[in-house]
């Protein structure tokens, strides 16, 4: 009983610390459920800085947040636990950023149905299992990575690029498989090299950033990639660890580079071996949501919201951006702005069918299934449900 009680003691200080509110307002109150640390330089970050979006474009928005949600930093506070304080501040609409919210996130919006909630990656709301006040909501990351995967293909010299993976699901899987379709096309069309000599390999840490004793480390991994010929490492992790030995290993007169994920400013981590970085910005999204809560508009939807065409870096309009890096040479600069340009052309154009550039036949999965004939488009869903890698890839897809 003792101990019961000490860990519910435990559980309320945890809570009273980490729901932390942005300022004492008598304001409309919205909060974020984040899977990582406020401050990572990636994923989460991201998201922090939607919420301080937020308040600066809707006068009287007021943040209160919980950093750190996950089994290693947190493992006795629940999503209700979260939700139940957030809700006692006043929170209307709260943000559970994480698939690993996916589920859990139903299960407490029907504990609280005066309450709006939107999971960030999730798709319940496409399949019909969530909640009335349950919407989902993501941005097409999978430009961003195709325009990622060219940086690092207009730029190997030893033909391997190390691709630095979380855990396997549908969203990680698609993502992986943009870049190395990015990396194929551009190493073939921008500087006339076989794609098949290209090696494109990922390996899979088990989470979003590094539980020590739980995950591989990310940071053995990148010099594993490194170690075994890589020249360049991408990250779809949600933190820095590939840029950080990347600009080590730069630092000690070694050729290799890095394209890191999610955040604006990951480049800073080492800007000089930076190929760029792609990045969501879900500020002018989550602003969206807030004023239809506020005005009595908002109703349950699945979104997958695309870059601005009109200007990918945006701060006010696109969800998905790319910020080159200094890393990038003169020429493979010139041939990466052509890149994003024809990409532009693909998905402005009113008479090709929704679809993602590059995402065209003949492409098959690891297994030798057919994703799509010669000429054909591959839809959309099937790349929001992707079940394996693409064949030529490298890496577990399950």
């Amino acid at each position: 009983m003792k101990q019961k009680l000490f860990v519910g003691v435990v559980v309320a200080l945890l809570l009273m610390l980490a729901v932390l509110p942005a300022a004492a307002q008598d304001e409309f109150v919205f909060g974020l459920v984040l899977v990582g640390p406020e401050n990572d330089r990636g994923w989460s970050q991201a998201h922090y800085e939607a919420g301080q979006y937020i308040e600066s474009a809707i006068p009287g928005a007021r943040m209160v947040f919980f950093p750190s949600l996950n089994p290693a930093d947190a493992p006795e506070v629940t999503l209700e636990d979260v939700v139940g304080e957030m809700v006692a501040e006043g929170a209307q609409v709260i943000f559970t950023t994480s698939d690993a919210f996916e589920e859990d996130t139903n299960g407490v919006a029907a504990v609280f149905p005066e309450t709006t909630f939107i999971n960030i990656s999730g798709d319940d709301a496409l399949t019909g299992t969530a909640p009335d006040n349950v919407g989902n909501l993501m941005g097409q990351m999978e430009w961003g990575k195709i325009i990622a995967g060219c940086a690092a293909g207009l730029s190997t010299e030893t033909g391997n690029i190390g691709y630095l993976g979380p855990l396997i699901n549908g969203e990680t899987r698609r993502l992986a498989s943009s870049a190395y379709l990015g990396a194929r096309y551009c190493y073939e069309n921008y500087r006339d090299l076989n794609p098949e000599d290209l090696t494109f390999t990922i390996t899979w840490i088990g989470f979003w950033f590094n539980i020590p004793g739980v995950t591989l480390d990310p940071t053995e991994e990148t010099n594993t990639f490194f170690d075994n010929g890589a020249d360049v490492v991408m990250s779809g992790i949600d933190t820095t660890e590939g840029i950080v030995v990347a600009g080590q290993r730069a630092a000690e007169g070694e050729a290799v580079f890095a394209v890191p994920y999610d955040f604006t400013g990951a480049c800073d981590e080492a800007p000089e071996i930076c190929l760029g970085v792609p990045y969501f910005h879900w500020g002018p999204v989550y602003t969206k949501v807030v004023q239809q809560v506020i005005d009595g508009t908002w109703a349950p939807a699945w979104d997958w919201v695309g870059p601005d065409w009109s200007d990918i870096n945006n701060p006010d309009t696109s969800t998905i951006g790319f910020l080159p890096g200094a890393g990038l040479s003169e020429e493979a600069s010139a041939s990466l702005t052509d890149f994003i340009a024809l990409l532009t052309s693909y998905a402005t154009n009113p008479l090709v069918p929704e679809s993602f550039a590059l995402w065209t036949g003949p492409l098959a999965k690891q297994d030798g299934t057919v994703l799509a004939e010669s000429g054909q488009l591959v839809d959309p869903l099937d790349v929001w449900y992707l079940d394996q890698l693409l064949q030529g890839m490298v890496g577990a897809s399950e």
